[in-house]
């Protein structure tokens, strides 16, 4: 069965988006440039018209304002990805700040570098599992306190951390070597606390 339109439905569509994009694209592109950088600008114009496209039945007669928060909508979700990726940035920064390599350390550099590249991959809840016992030296029930949970569904966070970082920090090897250099998550190299 045949579902495309007959080609005077697909004209007409390709025409009325030719008109919607005559007449409004500069004026989505200046309420995109009081918002965002030229680049950013074309960007969100090129997006406003594929959801426009996309949904050229819903167009509105009038379709300035439906445009504009089309692109309102776009500039919103760009903010939220950009700000989504800074904070992923700046909290791996954190980690590896706080897991510097100590002198006298008796894990080798790559053997560090692995585990702390595992470590900064893991979720927050995770990774805060791991550095409450490991790092801070909290028992278990300790660190249950701080994390707001019981002890034993601490005991089982800590346990399914424990395990995906110590897959993580061997999904990188072979698996004859990652039999031979297994890593123990129990004794992440870190320094001392200050």
């Amino acid at each position: 069965m045949n579902t495309d339109p007959p080609d005077g439905t697909a004209q007409f569509e390709a025409q009325r988006f030719e008109l919607l994009w005559g007449a409004n694209a500069g004026r989505v592109h200046a309420y995109a440039l009081r918002h965002v950088d030229p680049h950013t600008a074309q960007e969100v114009v090129a997006e406003t018209f594929l959801v426009a496209w996309r949904r050229l039945a819903d167009v509105p007669g009038e379709p300035l304002p439906w445009l504009l928060v089309v692109a309102k909508n776009t500039i919103a979700n760009q903010r939220r990805s950009l700000y989504r990726k800074r904070a992923v940035e700046v909290e791996l920064a954190r980690i590896a700040h706080l897991a510097a390599p100590a002198a006298g350390a008796d894990v080798a550099a790559g053997e560090r570098t692995r585990v702390l590249t595992a470590l900064a991959g893991l979720d927050a809840r995770d990774r805060e599992a791991l550095l409450l016992t490991a790092w801070d030296g909290l028992s278990t029930t300790a660190a249950a306190d701080v994390a707001g949970c019981s002890p034993e569904a601490f005991r089982a966070r800590l346990s399914r951390a424990r395990r995906r970082l110590a897959q993580s920090a061997g999904d990188d090897e072979p698996s004859e070597r990652r039999a031979a250099h297994s890593v123990d998550p129990t004794a992440i190299p870190l320094r001392s606390r200050p």
